[in-house]
């Protein structure tokens, strides 16, 4: 079942590849959607995939990538756009 999520991810997470690497593991998990820097230090990304895949990515923006220090994941359920591709925008 397709599902799509917001996130809203603050912590240490400017300047450790977080897009970076949430890009490279949505591509693997044939996730759509996109990623971006916030100016107040935190990131946003939109999730668009199979159920679990997108679960996948959730779990793993709770941590991150190593040299990140995530202290609060917002998840929101939205609706699926059927978007195509993933993009690291701002």
């Amino acid at each position: 079942m397709r599902t799509a999520v917001k996130l809203h991810i603050v912590g240490l997470v400017h300047g450790v590849y977080f897009r970076r690497s949430l890009s490279d593991l949505a591509n693997k998990e044939n996730v759509s959607g996109w990623v971006k820097n916030v100016a107040d230090g935190s990131v946003e990304a939109l999730l668009e995939g199979e159920e679990d895949a997108v679960g996948r990515l959730v779990e793993w923006a709770r941590h991150g990538p190593s040299g990140a220090r995530v202290d609060s994941v917002r998840v929101t359920k939205t609706e699926p756009k059927h978007t195509k591709g993933f993009m690291i925008l701002g």
